[in-house]
């Protein structure tokens, strides 16, 4: 059989989570419209008649070193490049950057081939552009391939499939046929706690918020989960518990309906919410959080 390991890298906000979801067919990865969502790497692999390819969906890469967070979500991203068979360069169709560029500037010594994906060419209003802008960007580094898609469209995702496919090799899978995740479910709860964090309070919220598992028991096809999210300061732990509670509430409410659309199993959730002084720029913090220096 063929099996590859793809790298997917690019700025904040170009879709590389979306493109990994859509790519293994579920939820992978968490997705909002704030950028640098993604702090880990998380691998999503594709089972096909062919083979199969594993994404690895690495946090946006960004010229901001300021933090320590933003340093070890670089350090994270970069180190995914190690070891992989292709690495897919993401950027948006529709709009390039000094940060592109600075992504772009790191992939050129790579001796890994490097695919281009142009993504959410569905919101070109003027489609007569998406040609020169692809050869703008052919122009500028001698890519292996470049595919213009829509992640959320699902457009052009077999063209990309069957690229990858070409620069596999034979060998043994990654993963067994029935596992699409490359995380364990602790992990992936706590991902999706934190995105419904984001998503309900993406204009009051920083990024300074985690969330850590504290207590997993498994009570017959019942688990009872206690967690705990993370802020930086008291003023943003009253945003995350809202007034009476109703805002914390609605957070777990909707992690608990999503885990158990996608699983045989009933959630008792249980959140809290405290406060951990400048945790984004404490490493000790960052890696009690499951994140650290060079993505170890």
């Amino acid at each position: 059989m063929l099996s590859a390991m793809i790298a997917v890298v690019g700025r904040p906000n170009v879709g590389k989570s979306s493109l990994v979801n859509a790519l293994v067919g579920r939820k992978v990865s968490i997705v909002s419209h704030k950028p640098q969502t993604t702090r880990h790497q998380i691998q999503g692999v594709v089972h096909d008649p062919r083979g199969q390819l594993v994404f690895v969906d690495t946090p946006g890469i960004h010229g901001d070193g300021k933090r320590a967070l933003n340093r070890v979500m670089n350090d994270a991203a970069f180190s995914a490049l190690e070891d992989v068979d292709v690495v897919l360069f993401v950027v948006d169709a529709n709009r390039w950057t000094d940060e592109d560029q600075q992504v772009l500037n790191r992939l050129k010594g790579l001796s890994t081939p490097v695919g281009l994906v142009m993504n959410m060419i569905d919101r070109m209003d003027d489609k007569t552009r998406l040609l020169p802008t692809l050869q703008r960007l052919q122009g500028m580094h001698d890519f292996a391939f470049i595919v213009p898609i829509s992640a959320l469209r699902r457009v052009q995702l077999e063209a990309l499939t069957e690229e990858l496919f070409n620069r596999a090799s034979e060998g043994p899978a990654f993963y067994p046929e029935d596992m699409a995740v490359g995380h364990d479910q602790r992990f992936a709860l706590a991902e999706l706690i934190r995105e419904k964090v984001v998503r309900n309070l993406h204009q009051e919220m920083p990024y300074a918020t985690a969330v850590g598992i504290e207590q997993w028991e498994v009570e017959g096809r019942l688990d009872r989960v206690h967690a705990i999210i993370w802020v930086e300061r008291e003023g943003q732990k009253g945003i995350v518990i809202g007034d009476k509670g109703q805002q914390l509430r609605k957070i777990g409410e909707a992690a608990r309906k999503e885990w158990e659309r996608g699983s045989d199993r009933k959630l008792f959730l249980q959140l809290w919410c405290k406060v951990k002084e400048n945790w984004s720029d404490d490493l000790r913090a960052l890696g009690q959080f499951g994140l650290r220096p060079g993505g170890e």
